[in-house]
């Protein structure tokens, strides 16, 4: 198949571009440094022309208010040229939980975002993952000084980026969901515990202190950045992986 992956250059993106590539799908990375700018339009007619599948991996460049209206307008102009170009599936990667998290500008973009897809006229598949591996080290500097580390008692169950890569390619390759797929690391930890077991993976004699009033995952109410009994579960844990993350 021929798909365009919007966002095609990110983190997660440029992985799942070289994973539809290596399966033997003709994968086209779309975004800013390719010539396509989904808020002006620029370069998207030709970024999707022929595409079977638009996989949209877009990120707001900022996670405040101004985040509702990038996804907006990028997903205004995407359902507007993937119909354009006859593209019978999309997808996107949103956040488990994020029709729950009503205090944070980001995740109300996201549920946004959701919404637009569904309303569009083409098929499609959300993809909703939980927090990745790879943000913690950037948690964790949120609320932090040279000798202790602050954060919530929020339950988060984490998923390394692959898998998340592994969930998106499978998706996108097979028949439109119609709806969602919840994708969730193994495990079930506190964000105040995870952030023990990384600094003690980095030799890093800093203390965790419980401060449920510090960072962003403050107003996440409950356990609902977990992902519920219909998940799939990847297989890396946490644990393996950062003693294997240098």
């Amino acid at each position: 198949m021929k798909i365009t992956v919007v966002g095609g250059t990110g983190l997660i993106g440029s992985q799942v571009v070289r994973k539809l590539t290596a399966s033997g799908h003709e994968a086209l990375p779309a975004a800013l440094s390719t010539g396509v700018d989904l808020i002006t339009g620029k370069g998207l007619r030709e970024a999707l022309e022929g595409a079977e599948v638009v996989v949209n991996l877009a990120n707001s460049p900022t996670f405040d208010e101004k985040s509702p209206d990038f996804f907006r307008t990028s997903m205004g102009n995407l359902l507007d040229a993937a119909a354009e170009a006859g593209v019978g599936h999309q997808v996107i990667l949103s956040i488990v939980g994020v029709d729950r998290v009503p205090r944070l500008d980001y995740y109300r973009a996201k549920a946004l975002q959701e919404d637009l897809l569904r309303q569009g006229p083409t098929p499609y598949s959300i993809v909703r993952a939980t927090q990745f591996f790879e943000f913690m080290d950037a948690v964790l500097s949120w609320t932090s000084d040279d000798d202790t580390v602050r954060l919530p008692a929020t339950p988060v169950q984490p998923i390394a980026a692959a898998d998340v890569v592994d969930a998106v390619v499978e998706v996108g390759v097979g028949t439109p969901l119609q709806g969602i797929r919840n994708v969730a690391g193994p495990d079930v930890f506190t964000l105040d515990e995870l952030g023990r077991i990384t600094l003690a993976a980095r030799a890093d004699a800093r203390t965790v202190v419980v401060d449920d009033t510090a960072g962003m995952f403050a107003a996440v109410p409950g356990d609902v950045l977990t992902a519920g009994p219909d998940a799939h579960l990847a297989p890396t844990h946490y644990r393996d992986w950062i003693r294997t993350d240098r």
